[in-house]
């Protein structure tokens, strides 16, 4: 049998709020963490949480989340250096201008994320959505634990505990991201 992994964005939402009853998430999107400054021309390191740090070449604006405001910013120039992205941004000129956003996340509206292919996934559409088997209600999605052939999903069920469920099409039979409902086939030994 193929093990064919499922795809999906490293990317996180800001929040979440209740509408009609259910969880509805937010429309910003996490791409990366400033690590720390590059130099002294205004350059950051940023720590991509994308499973592609390519899209920052398409990336033209994100928003730095400061804790106490978000702020717009223009991105100038954009390369790669090991697994950081290196970001200079328009009008912050000094490795001064730049300190004090060290540890701060860089956000996107979920119109300028990445558009997803077929069988590919927000890792914050997926957490906290209902996990079911065929049996019934199996549990609820906690984390996306990324590795380096396929991620692995982390799933609380009340009856066996923290289970974890590797994401290939062999386990993972349908997620309805709309609904918030995921259904799964557990594979011998998982429990």
């Amino acid at each position: 049998m193929e093990s064919l992994p499922l795809s999906f964005y490293g990317v996180f939402a800001v929040g979440r709020r209740r509408v009609e009853g259910r969880l509805r998430m937010e429309q910003f999107l996490q791409v990366g963490v400033i690590s720390s400054t590059h130099g002294i021309r205004g350059e950051v390191k940023v720590f991509p949480t994308t499973d592609d740090a390519s899209r920052f070449k398409k990336l033209k604006k994100v928003l730095l989340d400061t804790g106490s405001e978000r702020m717009e910013l223009e991105i100038r120039s954009v390369r790669f250096f090991k697994q950081f992205v290196i970001v200079k941004f328009q009008g912050l000129d000094s490795i001064n201008d730049v300190e004090k956003y060290k540890g701060k996340s860089l956000f996107v509206s979920r119109e300028n994320a990445v558009k997803l292919e077929k069988d590919e996934y927000y890792i914050a559409d997926l957490i906290d959505m209902e996990v079911h088997t065929k049996e019934g209600y199996f549990g609820v999605l906690r984390d996306v634990m990324q590795t380096g052939a396929n991620e692995v999903y982390v799933i609380d069920s009340g009856e066996h505990g923290e289970v974890l469920v590797p994401a290939i099409r062999q386990c993972i039979l349908d997620v309805d991201v709309e609904n918030r409902k995921m259904k799964i086939q557990l594979m011998e030994g998982l429990i």
